[in-house]
C-alpha cells in the first residue's frame, strides 16, 4: 500500500484514540476490545461468501461511524464506544494491508492480494 495511505489510516487510528479518550471508559477497555472485530473471522469456517460478509461488516468504516453517530445522538456511550473500536481497528487492519474482502478468498481484498509487495 502506498505511504499516503498508510499515513491517512495511522491518523484515523489516532483519531480513533482522540474519541476514546473523550469517553468515561478506562484505557484497558480500548486495549481489549480493540481485537474483538476478528471475531468475525469465524464466518470463514462456513465459507468463503459468509467469511466475507461477515468481516466486512466488522470492518466497514462506514457501520463504524454510523454506530458512533447514533451512540452521539442518543447519548449511548455503548454504541460510541462500539463504533470508536470497530473505527480503530479498521484504520490497523488497513495499516497492515488488510482490507475488505472479496467472497473468492480471503486474501483478495479491496486493497489488493495479501501479501503482494506491489
Amino acid at each position: 500500500m502506498k505511504t499516503t495511505l498508510k499515513l491517512e489510516e495511522v491518523t484515523m487510528l489516532f483519531f480513533s484514540v482522540y474519541l476514546f479518550n473523550n469517553l468515561t471508559f478506562n484505557w484497558w477497555w480500548y486495549l481489549i476490545l480493540f481485537l474483538l472485530p476478528d471475531i468475525s473471522f469465524l464466518g470463514y469456517a462456513v465459507n468463503n461468501k459468509v467469511g466475507a460478509f461477515l468481516y466486512n461488516v466488522f470492518h466497514h468504516k462506514g457501520v463504524a461511524i454510523l454506530l458512533y453517530i447514533i451512540g452521539v445522538y442518543s447519548i449511548n456511550e455503548y454504541l460510541q464506544l462500539a463504533g470508536i473500536i470497530l473505527f480503530g481497528h479498521s484504520s490497523f487492519d488497513r495499516i497492515l494491508g488488510y482490507g475488505l474482502k472479496y467472497t473468492d478468498s480471503f486474501n483478495n481484498t479491496h486493497l489488493g492480494k495479501i501479501g503482494n509487495k506491489k
